[in-house]
């Protein structure tokens, strides 16, 4: 069973390495989340298009106490916080078995008391819905924190 473990993993970072890396460092554009692409593996909050649309996380209260809860479910859910400035945090997380990454982005919208967040792999056309999960996954989450 190590064998087939070792195997898997090899072939695994070798199939990591034929695809490219993030090419630059995810940030607000004009003090907004990116653009989607138009392709099927990408969803936003701030976006227009139905296909790409979904809801931001809304809080009540402190949006310290939000972002706060933000971040930790981020780390519950096996994201990894890479970047973090006052109105917006980037996230990857790494899609099980062929360890694909995934960035997901936040940015606080205190005066409308939302977090808007945009999800996207970083290759590929479709994503079979990962992203628009994980994200209403998320939301899910976070409200379930609020009520407690």
């Amino acid at each position: 069973m190590d064998m087939l473990n070792d195997l898997f993993s090899g072939v695994t970072a070798m199939m990591r390495g034929l695809w490219p890396q993030l090419q630059e460092k995810p940030c607000l554009i004009n003090g907004k989340l990116r653009f989607c692409p138009g392709s099927p593996n990408c969803v936003s909050s701030e976006s227009g298009s139905p296909g790409e649309k979904v809801d931001p996380l809304e809080f009540t209260g402190s949006s310290a106490d939000a972002w706060l809860r933000l971040k930790g479910l981020i780390v519950e859910s096996g994201g990894v916080i890479e970047d973090e400035q006052p109105e917006f945090l980037w996230s990857t997380f790494t899609v099980p078995v062929f360890g694909f990454v995934d960035d997901v982005e936040f940015r606080l919208d205190r005066a409308a008391n939302l977090i808007h967040v945009r999800s996207a792999s970083r290759l590929g056309f479709s994503d079979l819905g990962v992203n628009r999960s994980r994200v209403d996954q998320l939301r899910e989450a976070f409200g379930k924190v609020r009520k407690n």
